[in-house]
């Protein structure tokens, strides 16, 4: 059988630069050459796309932009292409590409615009189309159509850049504290805060509006977060549910990758019928914002036993030791079988 030539994009001008290298790592490492054609794309924290032929360790250590066969590169957009441009002085060659990979996290990975430059270029992609990645970064969005399909959500309120900050903290004081300031459109619990009060909301909105120009103001929900890993489009796979345990304010970013203080069951400490409700609120969620391919639904399970959406991440990390594989490496599915199986997803529904 002819091998597919598989291009992974890594790396992005997005705020999770780093985690999406530790992630295209792994993903290199696992990716069988005897099926497959590797072509390693690197995008500088600045938005530089370089073709790369060095070593996966100087990825991980972020040193791949500076060897010395980094080739300047990018996908065309054009169907008679569909490929990687890669330009040497005034020449170019074009390289054939199957499927792109793309391991990337956050802005300008995650969130539909590179998805919509591989639907225009005509090249099947692994994970959820423009539309879908485009709604789930967006959290004021995925809440909206969650919310009407019938799975409950945390109480909230949206402020854009501009707005009076006083009306909107007399909002959110109905809401009560403590709250949750967020980011519309960003990952890894990057520009999060708690708050407790009226002085630290401010503050959490000043801080939430560096990372973007629209905040979500959110409700405390008691309990604790669980999550879903999903594989497949018409007949998805669910993995074996996990939980977060928590003993600090919330899971921010360095809990997200060193666990410090808190720790991840799997399987979460929840009966049968209660993870089998799980898995039933996940799909439905994955269904309702359009998923295909894989994503992992967080969700947050209160002391009364009710499920409450968080977020979906359509591109969650995928170290070998991440939460996403390792829920699927649970259910019996090892970390090479689940990139085959997406590899396979992104011909088949392409």
């Amino acid at each position: 059988m002819e091998k597919k030539t598989i291009a992974v994009l890594f790396g992005g001008c997005s705020n999770e630069y780093d985690v999406s290298l530790n992630s295209a790592a792994s993903v290199i490492e696992h990716l069988d050459t005897e099926k497959y054609n590797l072509v390693l794309v690197g995008i500088t924290r600045e938005g530089s796309w370089f073709r790369y032929h060095g070593s996966i360790e100087d990825i991980r250590n972020n040193r791949w932009h500076t060897h010395p066969s980094c080739i300047p590169a990018f996908i065309s957009p054009s169907r008679e292409m569909r490929g990687l441009i890669e330009i040497a002085r005034t020449e170019y060659r074009v390289t054939p590409i199957d499927i792109v990979f793309p391991v990337l996290h956050g802005k300008y990975g995650e969130d539909g615009t590179l998805q919509g430059l591989l639907e225009l270029a005509g090249i099947p992609f692994v994970g959820c189309n423009m539309l879908s990645s485009a709604i789930c970064m967006d959290k004021e969005v995925a809440h909206t159509l969650v919310q009407a399909a019938g799975i409950n959500t945390p109480g909230s309120l949206t402020m854009y850049k501009g707005e009076s900050m006083e009306e909107v903290v007399k909002a959110a004081k109905e809401i009560g504290f403590p709250l949750y300031v967020k980011p519309a459109k960003s990952g890894s619990s990057l520009g999060i805060t708690k708050s407790f009060n009226e002085q630290q909301l401010i503050e959490g909105i000043e801080h939430a509006f560096q990372h973007d120009n629209k905040v979500v103001i959110e409700q405390n929900i008691d309990g604790f977060e669980v999550g879903c890993a999903i594989l497949g489009h018409a007949d998805p796979i669910i993995g074996v549910v996990d939980e977060i345990e928590l003993t600090g304010d919330f899971f921010d970013f360095t809990e997200k990758y060193t666990l410090s203080s808190s720790r991840i069951h799997l399987p979460a400490r929840i009966d049968a019928d209660t993870a089998n409700r799980v898995k039933e609120t996940a799909m439905i969620i994955y269904r309702t914002l359009g998923c295909r391919g894989f994503a992992r639904v967080d969700m947050f399970l209160t002391p009364e036993g009710n499920i409450v959406f968080n977020e979906v991440n359509t591109i969650p990390g995928f170290t070998a030791h991440s939460r996403y594989p390792n829920m699927l490496r649970a259910s019996g599915i090892g970390y090479s079988e689940i990139l085959d199986r997406l590899l396979q997803l992104a011909v088949t529904e392409a």
